[in-house]
């Protein structure tokens, strides 16, 4: 099979590797393609607890495709079977997937991407965030999770409040249901709009989305007394300063909302794939860049510098 690999740190190539064969309870997958994730950008940028060159289709997580073959032992599925599953190879043509680690992808889905990783992290964040009809809720960075959150509020009644730094990410927000939007570019001017916008009540909901400091501070201080502050964005860089005294004097619920068992990312997962085939959840807008797959380090780049229009990028094999 060809697979993509990460030799060094910015440097990425599509190369021949062995095909792998599924063991007992495993099944090998036709991948169709496989998001590309900020998660992967610490490997691509090289930071130094990372060995190269990579494993052919590392650390590609967002695979979806159809059953190849069945290892031994499996049941309940079939050769044909279209699929999103949880694999660590999938920036290549095949991966191997344990059979408990897939969700069946419906019919009514054929033909459009189905991410699951990312989509059921959504819907999971969705779910520990507790929103309610009624609600105000922010929504702090609007990329891909963060516009999928905001389809999510919105159908379940909530008044949403989008903040991001660029205005094409803010049209997203509109488009996926959110009543306000506001330019995160001054502390002090974002805060006074959503004063106003609150009556001085603040937001029962915040969810934060960067992964940035100064917009997680910024979060905690739109929550309304006894609101709930949610972290989705992935703070992997390093310490965070945080108003602990501002958290504790309004008594905030702080909520991380990244999970770490592989059963609740399925769950997710499976919820999603619902979701969208009754219509709630349409991530099809957010799929801006869709490359092949021997351009996995352009994929790669565009979600690091994240120019103007860019949401996700998908390599396809």
């Amino acid at each position: 099979m060809q697979a993509c690999v990460i030799a060094a740190p910015g440097q990425a190539a599509l190369q021949d590797a062995p095909r792998p064969q599924p063991a007992a309870g495993q099944v090998l997958l036709k991948l169709e393609g496989s998001g590309v994730c900020a998660s992967s950008l610490p490997a691509w940028e090289g930071r130094e607890w990372f060995q190269y060159p990579q494993a052919p289709g590392a650390p590609g997580h967002e695979g979806w495709g159809r059953i190849a073959a069945l290892g031994p032992g499996v049941t309940g599925w079939s050769v044909g079977d279209r699929v999103a599953a949880l694999t660590y190879r999938a920036h290549a043509e095949y991966d191997l997937a344990e059979a408990a680690a897939m969700v069946k992808i419906p019919a009514a889905l054929d033909g459009r991407a189905v991410p699951g990783e990312p989509l059921g992290c959504a819907v999971n964040i969705f779910r520990r965030s507790d929103i309610r009809a009624g609600q105000t809720v922010a929504i702090v960075g609007i990329g891909f999770l963060g516009a999928l959150l905001t389809q999510l509020a919105a159908d379940a009644g909530a008044r949403v409040i989008a903040i991001s730094r660029r205005a094409d990410s803010l049209e997203f927000a509109r488009r996926f249901g959110a009543q306000h939007t506001i330019a995160m570019d001054d502390h002090w001017k974002v805060l006074e709009q959503v004063k106003q916008l609150t009556g001085e009540r603040w937001c029962e909901r915040v969810i934060e989305c960067t992964g940035l400091e100064w917009p997680l501070q910024l979060a905690g201080e739109m929550c309304a007394v006894r609101g709930r502050l949610v972290i989705a964005g992935y703070h992997q860089d390093g310490m965070r300063q945080i108003n602990v005294q501002l958290w504790n004097w309004r008594g905030l619920d702080v909520v991380n909302a990244h999970e770490r068992d592989p059963q609740v990312y399925l769950d997710g997962m499976r919820e999603a794939v619902a979701l969208m085939e009754r219509g709630v959840l349409d991530p099809e807008p957010l799929y801006t860049h869709r490359l092949p797959l021997d351009r996995l380090g352009d994929a790669l780049e565009l979600t690091r510098t994240r120019p103007d229009g860019f949401m996700k990028a998908l390599v396809l094999a």
